[in-house]
């Protein structure tokens, strides 16, 4: 499969984890799934693969921004960048899910968190670390 092929499955597949999140947080198949962590093992296999293009770049590297844009202009590598980010901002939503519920926080507090995370990673993290923080009553 070519990188575009792949990259369509998985941003379909994190669309998938995400509406679940967001939808369906109590229903026992997505907490198996944010329990097992099961879209972001299979994430990290596809990164594995593909950053493996990483050592063959001429110019790349992580020491400058140049660097960096050599790596990115390589389609594979970008794939893995782009796994990267979805992975790790799933993980981030899960965390997110699981101390909403054992904080008691309003899950309608934290749609707004999950949706920033998965648009914008940090800034849902942000907001949900202001939220739980500052949490006074449930809506």
């Amino acid at each position: 499969m070519t990188p575009v092929q792949i990259f369509s499955i998985v941003n379909a597949i994190a669309m998938l984890q995400w509406l679940l999140l967001i939808i369906l947080h109590k229903w026992k198949v997505t907490q198996w799934l944010i329990n097992y962590k099961a879209v972001p093992l299979l994430l990290s296999v596809i990164y594995c693969i593909y950053i493996t293009g990483f050592f063959s770049i001429q110019g790349g590297g992580y020491n400058s921004i140049a660097e960096v844009r050599s790596l990115f202009a390589n389609d594979g590598v970008l794939l893995a960048g782009w796994v990267h980010y979805l992975a790790f901002d799933l993980l981030i939503g899960f965390s997110i899910i699981k101390s909403a519920q054992e904080k008691a926080v309003s899950h309608w507090l934290v749609i707004p968190c999950l949706v920033l995370t998965f648009m914008f990673g940090p800034c849902g993290f942000l907001l949900y670390q202001i939220i739980q923080k500052t949490k006074t009553v449930n809506i």
